[in-house]
């Protein structure tokens, strides 16, 4: 399919606009956005290449099955990576319903109209097709001090954001082994770079921390995470797109635990020298808040199947990166001004 676009949803968000940013410029495919433009979606991310001829956009509710069968007929689309979703745990837990319909409802009538889509291609064209449902490690649920979540592990998802990737991933299953549509699903750990929507932990930090603000870190700041840079991600979904195994899972991480409050600290300290404060100033803001209801303690990926099958693996070093990534926010204010919207509070603490 020589002709056909490369659909990618919620790709004004986070992970979806570095997707696009990148694939753009290194492609000749043509690539559409389609995404609902909620709090966390901003064209800001796709300034860079709204003007090249590859690249097309959509504002559209993966939820509105019509409007997508259209865009899907229209575009001549022959793969689908499914990236939109509601994705902040704290927002979760004050509003669930919202996460079951985009995550769960939204998932299951794209599968649907993607299904009805690739029924209509020519063989040769169903061949080539895939549906790559990007979701995260924490459907899993939480791990004690030491292993890692593989493919393999039994879910045990433990707030509502979790459980509505868990849900939306077992439909994607489902529609491959039911009905044959070529689904690839994948399970990544925390993501970190430049444009990320500013209620997450990096960022807020790093905004927070440059104006003075308190920094609440939620119970004593021990959580652990695997962190993946969005680029290493972004690298990983495409190798998964063209030479991904249909019906099979792939974990994508970063090989990098760190501990919350040991991210809040360095930021901290690179504020401080990146400003010309005295050392230590940043570190002062910290304050120790009740933590989240039902945290997790600790994740960490297993990349072995995506590595020896694939021959991938994270090229960022996390120090270099977490320091660029800080430093990006500091640079690019307006555009910080510009994706923050009015309804955006900071409810409870942070991690």
């Amino acid at each position: 399919m020589s002709d056909s676009a490369i659909l990618i949803t919620g790709g004004a968000g986070f992970i979806g606009s570095a997707l696009v940013r990148r694939w753009v410029k290194q492609t000749s495919r043509r690539i559409l956005v389609v995404d609902k433009l909620t709090y966390a979606g901003n064209l800001d991310s796709l300034d860079p290449v709204v003007s090249e001829s590859n690249f097309a956009f959509e504002e559209a509710d993966i939820g509105d099955a019509a409007r997508i069968a259209a865009v899907l007929r229209r575009h001549k689309v022959g793969s689908v990576l499914h990236l939109a979703a509601e994705t902040h745990v704290d927002r979760s837990i004050d509003g669930p319903n919202e996460f079951a319909m985009t995550n769960v409802i939204g998932t299951l009538t794209l599968l649907e109209v993607s299904l009805r889509h690739w029924e209509a291609l020519a063989e040769r064209d169903r061949q080539e097709f895939r549906f790559l449902n990007v979701s995260t490690d924490e459907v899993y649920g939480s791990l004690g001090e030491t292993g890692s979540f593989r493919e393999t592990t039994a879910y045990s998802p433990n707030s509502p954001y979790s459980a509505s990737k868990a849900s939306a991933d077992h439909f994607a299953r489902a529609y491959h082994h039911t009905y044959g549509l070529p689904v690839i699903v994948t399970n990544c750990s925390n993501n970190y770079g430049p444009y990320q929507f500013p209620e997450k932990l990096i960022p807020l930090i790093t905004l927070n921390a440059m104006e003075g603000r308190p920094l609440p870190v939620y119970g004593d700041g021990q959580q652990v995470r695997d962190w993946l840079h969005v680029d290493d991600h972004c690298s990983a979904l495409r190798l998964l797109l063209e030479r991904g195994t249909p019906g099979e899972t792939y974990n994508i991480g970063g090989q990098c635990e760190r501990a919350n409050l040991e991210i809040v600290e360095t930021i901290c300290d690179i504020v401080d020298e990146v400003l010309g404060r005295v050392a230590g100033t940043s570190r002062n803001l910290i304050e120790f808040v009740a933590d989240r209801p039902g945290h997790d303690r600790r994740y960490a990926v297993d990349i072995g199947k995506i590595q020896s099958e694939l021959s991938w693996r994270p090229e960022h070093d996390f120090q270099s990166g977490l320091r660029d990534t800080v430093q990006w926010y500091i640079e690019n204010q307006e555009w910080i001004r510009r994706v923050a919207s009015g309804e955006y509070r900071v409810r409870r603490g942070l991690g």
